[in-house]
């Protein structure tokens, strides 16, 4: 298995309350993850190409996105994964920005809180088993 975890600074939004540097280390020692970093803005055109691009080159079969509120991204990051030729249910959303950055004040907790929100999205993703589905009935 080979995750990719991909963690969205917002424009500061995140950034400026989650360490995001100490995200992406504890992510690359988490199980099976062989790419992790940090983007700008995730959500522009080349945060979802560098995402496509990692699809491609890293070989992941699993990717674990750590941004906004999933009603705003989500389903525009599942297209991108799909484009890039992985199941897009193999991705896993991991919300950063209302779960950490906006209600902690204190950088260590709020980065604390992201690793381990990080570390259950990797946890998930890693449990997903994809399903053949049968397109010919």
């Amino acid at each position: 298995m080979r995750v990719g975890v991909f963690v969205c600074e917002c424009g500061g939004n995140i950034s400026t309350t989650v360490d995001m540097e100490e995200v992406c280390s504890q992510a690359r020692k988490m199980p099976d993850v062989v790419h992790a970093e940090h983007v700008p803005f995730l959500c522009a055109e080349p945060g979802v190409e560098a995402v496509k691009a990692s699809i491609k080159n890293d070989r992941l079969d699993r990717v674990v996105i750590a941004s906004c509120s999933p009603h705003m991204h989500e389903g525009m990051f599942r297209e991108a994964v799909a484009e890039a030729g992985l199941n897009p249910f193999l991705m896993e959303y991991v919300n950063v920005r209302e779960h950490c950055s906006w209600v902690h004040g204190d950088k260590a907790e709020a980065t604390r809180k992201a690793v381990d929100l990080v570390r259950g999205g990797v946890y998930r993703a890693r449990v997903l088993e994809p399903i053949e589905v049968d397109t010919q009935k």
